[in-house]
């Protein structure tokens, strides 16, 4: 590695001057006005590309403090969506920051009202609509390699146990006993201070610290927009408590930053008015040590319980019935507690269920119970073949009608198809899990060099 970089310089070097290979000068009197002439061309083109990657730059900023750095996502008119150059910029910023000594830890935030909302599936949708597949491609792969590096940004030393593999244990991805701990690698804060779903909670729940607020809102909404829950959704899901994330997947139900708390999907909670305080706090930091930047959380936390009517407090409710095998049977069994109970709550999940797709409810559902059992990068690999299966639409459209009709013409009445979970058949929600084939390579992440043990 020292060797690589020290031919980082020289590298850059030859590349700067390489046109002295491609200009040779004949033996001629004319003159030769090829070389200015190319000069002149790539100079503009140079200046044109740096305006472009600028301008894409100003979506992803960057704030550099003492000893870390934060990535802040700025596209707050569209609540912070993510689009595949702001996946990539945040894949290669988060990747020199691993490899620099001088940065203890790394943050990520977003402008306005929302952390991230999620993909910019509007975006995908007209890209599907111009015959653009691959470009949607691009992006889930894009994004599906920067969120594994984020799983895999904390490597210690001098471990006794190594848990990730355990089905029980929720979060972080990596949680690890160690004795004399040595941090390679940098601790991440994410704060999630407004709207974090679908995606914008991929790229921020792999950290060791994620801070929420009373203006968090978090949720899963893609089975009510004809998709899945994807960016290694179905690995956080399955490890919350019961069967916590199969009602989440299936419905989309929100969550408020006290309830994230509450079933592990966050670390910390402090009131939207003291964020500053907590940005200010850690940005004097001179430190990589995690119980530091804990400390610097805790010192503006808030003693917080879910409020009476929060969902969590039918987790018993969600275990018996969503616990069946198959959407049908949960539906029924939420169908037989309501006739017992008059209960609204499962009235309004019944409502939730009969909205969404009934393809992306089994799909999601088997993704989900898959998920339960399999690593991180398994679980990337599988999300990847079913988010490139809905975008060919060999078996439904239901992903751009989903989109159409929420967010497109926004009459909220998606024609789904098929339009039942009787007409979605067993072969339907295979086909979403099978293999790619060979003309279409599966999703490549580097997990021999980041995973070795694995």
């Amino acid at each position: 590695m020292q060797r690589f970089k020290a031919l980082l310089p020289v590298r850059r070097s030859l590349q700067r001057y390489s046109f002295l290979s491609l200009h040779r000068h004949g033996f001629s009197a004319q003159p030769n006005y090829a070389y200015y002439n190319d000069v002149q061309e790539q100079a503009s083109f140079t200046q044109i590309s740096l305006s472009l990657s600028l301008s894409l730059s100003h979506f992803v900023l960057v704030e550099g403090r003492a000893n870390s750095r934060a990535a802040v996502l700025n596209r707050p008119s569209s609540l912070n969506s993510l689009t595949t150059s702001m996946a990539a910029r945040l894949k290669r910023l988060y990747e020199s920051w691993e490899e620099n000594p001088d940065i203890g830890f790394v943050m990520m935030k977003g402008k306005g009202r929302a952390f991230c909302s999620g993909a910019d599936v509007v975006t995908l949708y007209n890209l599907l609509q111009e015959g653009k597949v691959e470009e949607c491609k691009t992006f889930f792969r894009t994004l599906y390699n920067f969120v594994y590096l984020l799983g895999t940004y904390l490597k210690p030393h001098e471990c006794t146990e190594d848990m990730s593999k355990d089905a029980n244990v929720a979060w972080p991805f990596y949680v690890i006993a160690c004795i004399g701990l040595v941090i390679t690698s940098h601790s991440q804060v994410a704060i999630l201070d407004g709207i974090t779903m679908g995606s914008g909670a991929g790229i921020s729940l792999p950290g060791m610290f994620r801070c929420v607020t009373d203006k968090t809102v978090f949720a899963a909404p893609e089975a009510q927009m004809g998709f899945h829950p994807d960016a290694g959704a179905s690995y956080y899901l399955s490890r919350l408590p019961g069967y916590l994330g199969e009602y989440l997947a299936l419905t989309g139900e929100k969550l408020n930053g006290v309830e994230m708390i509450a079933c592990g999907l966050a670390t910390h909670y402090s009131l939207n008015a003291k964020v500053a305080w907590v940005e200010e706090r850690l940005s004097k930091l001179i430190t990589d040590d995690p119980s530091v930047i804990e400390d610097s959380l805790a010192q503006y936390g808030d003693l917080i319980y879910p409020e009476k009517r929060s969902t969590l407090h039918k987790i018993e409710t969600i275990d018996k019935c969503f616990c069946k095998d198959t959407v049908e049977e949960i539906i029924t069994a939420l169908e037989t507690e309501a006739a017992e109970t008059y209960d609204e709550w499962c009235m309004t999940a019944i409502k939730k269920l009969k909205e969404a797709s009934p393809l992306s409810l089994k799909v999601t559902l088997q993704s989900i119970r898959e998920g339960r059992f399999q690593s991180l990068d398994q679980c990337l690999v599988r999300e990847y073949r079913v988010s490139l299966k809905w975008i060919t639409k060999q078996v439904s459209n239901d992903f751009s009608e989903g989109v159409r009709a929420r967010l497109v013409d926004k009459d909220f009445a998606p024609k789904w198809e098929p339009s039942s979970l009787g007409e979605v058949t067993k072969d339907m929600v295979d086909y979403y899990f099978a293999p790619l084939g060979d003309s279409e390579p599966e999703l490549d992440l580097p997990t021999a060099s980041r995973e070795p043990s694995v």
